[in-house]
This record gives C-alpha cells, sequence and structure tokens, in this order.
C-alpha cells in the first residue's frame, strides 16, 4: 500500500448543523447517532483505520460537549481548535488551525459516512498526490456511487484529473465527498475572518491546481434527518 502524504488531519466540525434540526437542537451536528456512535466517530475511526494519528478538530456550536467527547479518544490524538468566539467557515477554520497542520495535510467533514473501495480514501488521495502540480486534490464520487445525494454535482474533471465547476443549467459528473488533501499553498494570500474554501479553490482552478480523484467506495449524504436510516440500512448491508 502507498504511503500516506500525511499523518495528520482537520475535521471541519464547527457548524450549525441546521439541515439536520431538530436532532442538532441541543447537540452538535457531529455528536448525532448513525448506526449506533456519533458521525465524528465514524470519522475518526476512519482516521485511525488509515493509520492517520493526529486530529484537529475545530468547534463552536455547543463546543463544550463535542470538545469533551473527542478528547477521550487516544487515537488519533486530537487538538482542538477553538471557534467559541466566532465562527470561520472552512476556509477560516483551515487558516485559523494552520499552525497546527503539516504541509499537505487531510481536510475533511466531521458528518461523512463511507464504505471503503479496494484502498482506503487518504491512501487513495495519498498515491495520487502531487505537490508539485496541486494545492489540493479532492475526493470526488460518482452520483452512482452517492447514497441519498440529490443536487446536480459539483465538478467536472478532465482526463488529468483537473477541476471544473458545474456549468450553469447543467448536471456534473461529480460530487466532492467532503475529504481533501490540501497544500499550505492554497492558504497563501487568504482572506482575514470567516469565509468558504471556495474562494481559495476558485483561484486554483484559475491556476490549473485543483484537482480530484474518483472514489471507488460508496459515499453517503447523511445531511439530514431522513438521511440517517437508509444510511444506517446501507451500512448493515455492508
Amino acid at each position: 500500500m502507498s504511503k500516506l502524504a500525511s499523518d495528520t488531519a482537520m475535521v471541519m466540525a464547527a457548524g450549525m448543523g441546521k439541515r439536520m434540526r431538530p436532532l442538532t437542537a441541543t447537540q452538535p451536528k457531529p455528536l448525532v447517532r448513525v448506526a449506533g456512535k456519533p458521525l465524528i466517530d465514524h470519522t475518526l475511526d476512519r482516521l485511525a483505520d488509515a493509520g492517520i494519528t493526529n486530529a484537529v478538530v475545530n468547534v463552536h456550536y455547543l463546543a463544550d460537549a463535542l470538545e469533551a467527547h473527542v478528547r477521550e479518544r487516544a487515537t488519533p490524538k486530537v487538538t482542538i481548535s477553538d471557534e467559541r468566539d466566532a465562527l470561520l467557515e472552512t476556509g477560516g477554520g483551515m487558516i485559523k488551525a494552520q499552525g497546527s497542520l503539516p504541509d499537505p495535510f487531510f481536510c475533511l467533514n466531521s458528518d461523512n459516512i463511507w464504505l471503503e473501495g479496494p484502498r482506503d480514501a487518504f491512501h487513495d488521495l495519498s498515491k495520487r498526490w502531487n505537490a508539485d502540480q496541486m494545492d489540493a486534490l479532492l475526493l470526488l464520487v460518482p452520483h452512482a456511487r452517492a447514497a441519498n445525494f440529490r443536487g446536480k454535482g459539483d465538478f467536472h474533471m478532465d482526463a488529468m484529473g483537473r477541476v471544473s465547476r458545474r456549468r450553469s443549467g447543467r448536471i456534473a459528473p461529480f460530487i466532492y465527498t467532503g475529504i481533501q488533501l490540501v497544500s499550505h499553498r492554497l492558504l497563501r494570500d487568504a482572506p482575514e475572518g470567516k469565509f468558504s474554501t471556495n474562494v481559495l479553490w476558485n483561484r486554483a482552478i484559475e491556476e490549473g491546481r485543483l484537482f480530484g480523484t474518483a472514489f471507488t467506495g460508496q459515499w453517503f449524504e447523511v445531511g439530514t434527518p431522513e438521511a440517517i436510516k437508509p444510511t444506517e440500512e446501507a451500512l448493515q448491508r455492508g
């Protein structure tokens, strides 16, 4: 198996979880249980299984409960990036945590659930990584492998793996899984405060430095309460 490109991942866990209401009225979304365990434990378990030893977890909404939960873990070792004072979104969150993140680092959402393909997602990204060419490498999944997903897709990908945005009025063949491998070069000259990673991705697309790789496993969109039951049934099938 190929060597991992990084031993560290940032886990995005600070959001308000509005689409998951009412389940998030009294708990942060990462602690919503699916198939018997909190969403964030599905994510952290995948990191541990892949051999990733460190996780930086950002917190904001109901931060005390989430921080207490993740600090109980031995593997991966968790460092908290505290956004209690101001929610910084995905881009701002990475900038705040940058000092705790090696170059490159994995970054993923805390509500991801997936079944691996022939290789785990992090080794797939590592095998494809080329620091000279890439500012970020996105793990993308085709519609057929994206359970519960009802959107029009996010990206097109050319034969070299360079990605471009979905064109207006079109269906894009690939959906972003919420998992990526990121170079610190992507984070250069970033805006201050709260902003989306899309700002940085757009620049990387213009420079031909945003790439994707197709995921060979099964990925589950778990954004609403209605998605929980079909996800649990699919996981039970294996």
